[in-house]
């Protein structure tokens, strides 16, 4: 199993009721939810490649700086 980063996240009350709510209706916890949320943002930035698409060779490759 790959081990994952732990942090303390700080959010107001009425972010955390609207992620809980968004999370109940997708059938996640908060905390996935969170991780979908930025995993998604990331990706539409190119910061990431998506699991099993490398770029092709003729593509640049996203800029690994954050």
């Amino acid at each position: 199993m790959k081990s994952r980063k732990s942090f303390l996240l700080r959010l107001n009350p009425e972010l955390f009721a609207a992620l809980e709510a968004w999370a109940q209706q997708e059938f996640r916890s908060v905390n996935a939810q969170i991780e979908f949320l930025l995993a998604e943002a990331v990706r539409k930035q190119g910061r990431i490649v998506p699991r099993g698409e490398e770029p092709k060779a003729e593509e640049e490759k996203p800029d690994a700086r954050w």
